[in-house]
């Protein structure tokens, strides 16, 4: 697969025409940002850009591939632009959130600067990357944030394309997921891998409890045994007589889950087994895991309403030109202003206004004209970094390190903002955005 080749025909169209009137070259800035957030979302949390600055390093066109090969054949360029492209190197500089971050409308969530031609490639991928992984961790911000402590973990891979599960388990464990069932994830990104066995073991054997104690001697009284395949009650007994009281869990991923929590709740302390957790599953969401917080659940496994970003399965990001290079050589402002899809023309720094207890009270969005310090007060947080600086990806946002220091942004980030940021309820952006325009 190319990486190269995940873009869109027209960024190609457009170099072609750019490169033959001489405005390739000329010194641009793109943004991308959000219009408005999904309806009822309260903040975004940004995910992706760790794996976009790796993706950025494979972004190449050649012939060993048969990239360049293909774009000829089909008649998307010519020679003179497979010339060019063969040549290709991102040699630009990438600023944005870093990630882990809450965003709202308008925040820049990523700059990229360099020539018109390079800069212009970048869009579908960075689009394709920041949306889906954005989207995921928006809902799984808001999941971890419903289960108030309790470990979620993420089990959509049969949800969704199989590359899009490896991006979505990576996404979720930024927005604190504990877990997650795709092996893929674990060796590449280090995320914590879980899973046991369905019902096709149980129904496998002659017997639930000859399928328990098959489990239980591969996996040892750590495992976590699945209960509603026939009766639940006579399972937890059957559980508890197998594995005994030092089960480490029992799942439940059918039926009416508060209910039946609370009954084998109460089963399970009257055996013995009060340290045996509770795992519930079943099409769970953000508004069912805060439905269970009166259930004496422990750990909530969810899949396709993850995966698919709990109802926003973009984060309805855009990516567009803000700055080009003019005739005095200086970069100016551009926007489009037709239309509902205005936008603000000019390069952005981005920080965070805190009172005097550490708590968000506004996002600040300024356009620095070239040449211009950003602002230094002492109330706000900058909130931008450096990705890449000319052509040179920094290590430090890659990775599995990467991926852990996200993580703990995110935590930082959603902690700091008003206490009702949290609430499923339909809602504004709990901090306006104020954008000077310079």
């Amino acid at each position: 697969m190319s990486v190269a080749l995940l873009t869109d025909r027209y960024e190609l169209t457009m170099l072609q025409a750019a490169l033959r009137d001489g405005t390739a070259q000329r010194q641009c800035v793109f943004e991308t940002f959000a219009r408005r957030l999904p309806p009822g979302r309260r903040y975004g949390i940004v995910a992706g850009t760790g794996r976009l600055a790796e993706l950025l390093a494979s972004f190449r066109f050649d012939r060993d591939d048969g990239s360049l090969d293909y774009l000829l054949q089909a008649g998307v360029i010519d020679d003179d632009t497979a010339a060019w492209l063969a040549d290709f190197r991102f040699g630009g500089t990438i600023r944005g959130y870093a990630e882990g971050e809450c965003f709202f409308p308008d925040s820049p969530v990523l700059t990229v600067e360099g020539s018109f031609a390079e800069c212009v490639l970048l869009e579908t991928l960075v689009l394709s990357v920041l949306n889906h992984d954005c989207a995921v961790a928006g809902a799984a911000s808001r999941m971890t944030a419903a289960a108030v402590g309790r470990p979620c973990l993420e089990m959509g891979a049969r949800r969704t394309h199989e590359q899009a599960a490896v991006a979505a388990a990576r996404a979720a464990f930024v927005a604190g997921f504990a877990g997650s069932s795709c092996l893929e994830a674990g060796r590449r990104w280090g995320v914590p891998t879980i899973g046991t066995a369905a019902h096709a073991f149980t129904l496998v054997h002659d017997s639930e409890q000859a399928a328990f104690a098959s489990q239980v001697a591969s996996m040892g009284v750590g495992t976590t045994l699945l209960l509603d395949t026939y009766d639940v009650a006579k399972a937890v007994e059957r559980a508890v007589a197998v594995a005994g009281v030092d089960l480490a869990a029992v799942r439940i991923d059918s039926g009416d889950l508060t209910m039946l929590a609370g009954q084998v709740r109460q089963l399970l302390d009257s055996l013995g087994a009060k340290q045996t957790k509770i795992v519930v599953t079943s099409d769970l969401d953000e508004y069912a895991i805060a439905a269970l917080a009166i259930a004496p659940v422990d750990t909530y496994g969810v899949g396709t309403r993850l995966v698919t970003g709990s109802g926003a399965p973009t984060a309805e990001l855009v990516y567009k030109l803000v700055a080009r290079e003019g005739a005095n050589g200086q970069l100016e402002a551009v926007a489009k202003t037709f239309g509902g899809k205005s936008s603000v023309g000019g390069a952005k720094w981005a920080g965070r206004r805190l009172d005097d207890s550490g708590q968000a009270v506004e996002e600040i969005v300024t356009v620095l004209p070239p040449g211009t310090a950003p602002p230094t007060n002492g109330d706000i947080r900058p909130l931008q970094v450096t990705y890449v600086n000319a052509g040179q990806i920094d290590p430090v946002w890659t990775g599995q390190d990467g991926l852990q220091r996200a993580r703990q942004r995110h935590l930082v980030s959603r902690d700091e903002l008003p206490l009702h940021a949290t609430r499923l309820s339909q809602g504004e952006p709990v901090i306006p955005t104020l954008v000077n325009h310079g």
